[in-house]
């Protein structure tokens, strides 16, 4: 099979040709993807727990202490004890938090305006739901468990 037969290659090519896009237009606010995404999952209002975001974001928690760390460090967020439970703290955004964040989300808007603009609602729907059933498989987690057994 060649790689552009694959299911994975396209999802890879297609996800690293947005990754590069966010990232070429995140440059102009002395930010990258990453900080933008953060940004966008962090509650406007209340904060986020931080346990919260690496899941939500995909990320490993190491992973997110050097990016929140870097937030921290521009004046983005900054981090305040849960009033409810003592032990957890919050992540909020700063004033110049919301504005990055409102930033990120207009970019985000418009990369999803421009796909559907050019793709029909109804490609779009069969794609989110191809992509849907695709983490299925992937989070079912026993992929390659019966091929393991044989090989063993």
């Amino acid at each position: 099979m060649k790689k552009e037969e694959t299911v994975d290659y396209h999802i890879r090519a297609a996800w690293l040709a947005i990754s590069r896009m966010y990232n070429q237009q995140a440059v102009h606010f002395n930010a990258t993807m990453s900080m933008g995404f953060v940004l966008l999952n962090i509650d406007a209002e209340a904060g986020t727990p931080a346990t919260k975001i690496a899941p939500q974001m995909g990320l490993e928690p190491r992973s997110l202490t050097r990016l929140l760390r870097t937030l921290e460090e521009k004046g983005v967020i900054y981090r305040k004890t849960d009033p409810a439970d003592r032990r957890s703290v919050r992540i909020c955004l700063t004033e110049e938090g919301r504005r990055g964040r409102e930033k990120a989300k207009n970019i985000v808007l418009r990369f999803n305006e421009q796909v559907r603009e050019e793709i029909p609602e109804e490609k779009l729907r069969v794609f989110f739901e191809v992509i849907r059933h695709i983490s299925k498989i992937v989070e079912r987690n026993n992929l390659y468990e019966a091929s393991m057994a044989i090989t063993s």
